[in-house]
């Protein structure tokens, strides 16, 4: 048989691909919300070289169906491979069914999610192996349901795509990236707000006839299964057009430069635009958002942020004594809500140090975390920086050379340093602080023998304290001051940590386990800690990175984002509570004040205990973003969307009024337009700023 016919299934897909992708194209070209005119240069532009890069991205996502295909063969199935393959297969299945192996470690539903794949493969291959007179039936089915899988994923992404040009007006960005973060949110919104039942029949009817036709013109493959040499003809032309794709995409998508909008969406490919969107971890700001004059933000944010002047937040801070220039450790620690804690009201009594040093400090009862991931509270406390719209700083391009916490301290003549008991590659940590002047301790600098256990997140938190001690041993004997920001990984899903420690055992994988065991490995920390010369020299700054679970009736659940924080140095910060409500990024600036440090400041985050301080809180999520003012929760959202909640506190809490963290969030009735002002000024100038670069380290 012709070489050209063995690409049949690429060939009628490609075609079934890419007039979807017209006739959507065509859709959204003469939508209601396209409110626009097009020359003919920008409207041959957008369907011509439209075409053009939808070819090229079903070059690039038809690479499973290639492997697929160029694997199928009966040679595999013959003597001697058949059965010491199917024997291999099934010890595997049992290896990772009853074995202890990283996915264990990992728990939740990957082991099981790895145990089905397996199970089905082995099925299948049995099932080749076993029943040969069967063999090209049972072939058959399975190529049916792959050009299956492929049809029903192109119908669903054009009628994706086009819901989200229905709300938004623009092809695929962060916004589509984040509902897959949010997908519990996201279904429920979607079975409330369309026909799903017929909409998803009709799905299903219309993929089946499509892939009844490109079977029926493609399964000539399966009868007659390519010979070696011709699959290494269709792999090397296919290999070529992948390089060439490649290549290709990038460059189409500069040519998407018109100065109609909707002529450069139209033009662009949704899927590539998904990609662009994941990779850059951005939402532009000024295209979804509401917004005021940039002036009139700048002004606004200067009623609550003194002694800025311009589209900056440059200004001085000035101490009348003299700077104490303590060693500084900062733990963040791991999902750690403040309803854990016994002073928020927990009567399981699993944080029993953390409560006792708590009184021996000064804590921060009315303090809200920025955003519900890692990466969220590690912007926080190093860049005390609004949670801009899309991803958090940490993970996007432009990271480096940040104004940041630690570039103050190193100002001040610091050794800084970002201690992590994992591998800090993940979520970018150790790009973020290696590009902002920290030293990275992390796993791979852990000797064998400085490791008593680690799951799939990295060290236990016993191992990362025991570590950072030796390494401020050494930072004292080189005579400077030392910054060393710890980050906790223990009470973190699956929750194991070593057996004997504390009386739930470390492989019940446990929530409260975690809570409890990262609350013992700290006690160990400061019992050892309080042996060392460096330690009546230092101040410990102990807080979350974010809650537990960002779950709730609303968009941004207040008691989600209460996080416990405390400031504790024996014999000079005075043990005592502040309860004035707070944010996260506010906890280095006050740091900064206790110890009396004269600087510029570009952060957003101010020192609590200075008499001009305003209380207010700042939460989001990756596109809603809150301000906590007033007991009102002002949250600004993508398509200009504004909405206020009172927050009222709930009855019967069993606690002191400062550490009530529940309340009912009930839709005002008549709009705060200040707060809504205030709202936008904190979020339009931290937009502003990240995008013009005005937050960059002052040399």
């Amino acid at each position: 048989m012709k070489l050209s016919q063995k690409v049949n299934p690429f060939y009628y897909l490609l075609l079934f691909y890419i007039s979807v992708s017209f006739i959507v194209r065509v859709i959204l070209f003469f939508h209601p919300i396209t409110q626009t005119s097009f020359i003919w240069f920008d409207t041959l532009s957008l369907f011509v070289l439209g075409l053009i890069s939808d070819i090229f991205i079903f070059v690039l996502v038809s690479g499973f169906l290639w492997l697929y295909l160029i694997f199928i063969s009966n040679a595999k199935y013959y003597k001697p491979y058949g059965y010491p393959i199917f024997g291999l297969l099934i010890a595997l299945i049992l290896y990772v069914s009853f074995g202890n192996t990283v996915l264990n470690e990992y728990g939740s539903a990957l082991p099981k999610i790895v145990i089905v794949f397996i199970s089905i493969k082995t099925i299948l291959f049995g099932l080749l192996l076993f029943l040969p007179k069967y063999r090209n039936q049972i072939r058959l089915w399975l190529f049916s349901f792959v050009i299956f899988l492929y049809v029903i994923l192109i119908l669903q992404n054009a009628i994706s795509e086009y819901f989200f040009w229905n709300e938004f007006g623009v092809r695929y960005n962060f916004i589509a990236v984040n509902y897959l973060v949010y997908t519990n949110e996201v279904i429920g919104n979607i079975m409330e707000s369309y026909p799903v039942i017929p909409l998803f029949s009709a799905l299903f009817i219309i993929a089946g006839f499509v892939t009844y036709f490109i079977v029926k013109k493609s399964k000539n493959y399966i009868e007659s299964i390519p010979v070696f040499v011709q699959k290494i003809k269709i792999s090397g032309i296919y290999l070529l057009l992948f390089g060439l794709s490649l290549l290709a995409i990038p460059a189409l998508s500069v040519k998407e430069n018109s100065q109609n909008i909707f002529a450069n969406e139209l033009q662009a490919n949704g899927l590539y635009k998904f990609y662009v969107a994941f990779m850059k971890s951005e939402l532009d700001y000024f295209k979804f958002y509401k917004t005021v004059p940039n002036n009139q933000a700048f002004a606004q944010l200067k009623q609550q942020i003194p002694n800025i002047s311009g589209e900056t937040t440059l200004r001085e801070i000035k101490n009348e004594a003299a700077e104490n220039r303590k060693n500084v450790v900062l733990i963040t620690i791991e999902s750690y809500s403040a309803e854990f804690m016994k002073m928020y009201g927990n009567e399981k009594n699993i944080t029993t140090f953390l409560d006792s040093l708590a009184t021996k400090s000064l804590v921060f009862t009315n303090l809200y975390a920025v955003g519900n991931r890692t990466v969220r509270g590690l912007e926080a406390v190093t860049l005390c920086f609004p949670p801009t719209a899309g991803e958090s700083v940490v993970k996007r391009e432009d990271n480096k050379n940040k104004f940041s916490t630690g570039s103050i301290f190193k100002q001040k003549g610091y050794a800084v340093k970002f201690m992590y008991g994992g591998d800090s590659f993940f979520d970018n940590m150790g790009n973020f602080f290696s590009g902002n002047g920290y030293e990275i301790v992390d796993k791979k600098t852990f000797e064998p023998n400085e490791i008593t256990f680690a799951n799939i997140w990295g060290v236990c938190d016993e191992d990362m304290y025991n570590k950072a001690i030796k390494e401020m041993n050494k930072e004292a004997t080189a005579n400077k001051p030392f910054f060393n920001h710890i980050m906790t990984v223990s009470n973190h899903r699956p929750f194991t940590y070593p057996n004997g420690k504390i009386d739930i055992p470390g492989d019940a994988k446990s929530r409260d386990g975690g809570v409890k065991y990262t609350d013992y490995a700290m006690k160990k920390f400061f019992e050892k800690a309080k042996k060392q010369p460096w330690f009546t020299n230092t101040v410990f700054v102990i807080l979350a990175d974010h809650c537990a679970s960002s779950a709730g009736k609303t968009e941004l659940p207040a008691d989600k984002y209460r996080i416990p924080a405390i400031i504790y140095s024996p014999g000079f910060v005075e043990p005592r509570k502040y309860t004035n409500l707070m944010s996260q990024i506010d906890v280095m600036p006050t740091l900064f004040g206790l110890l009396n440090f004269d600087y510029q400041s570009k952060f957003y985050g101010q020192d609590v205990l200075k008499q001009d301080y305003k209380p207010r809180a700042l939460i989001a999520t990756y596109q809603d973003l809150g301000l906590i003012k007033d007991n009102v929760l002002t949250i600004i959202s993508p398509k200009q969307t504004v909405k206020q909640f009172q927050l009222t506190l709930k009855a019967n809490q069993k606690v002191a009024p400062d550490f009530q963290i529940f309340y009912d969030q009930i839709p005002l009735k008549k709009e705060r337009t200040d707060l809504v002002n205030e709202t936008i000024s904190y979020y339009q100038t931290a937009s502003d700023i990240l995008k013009k670069k005005n937050y960059q380290k002052i040399n």
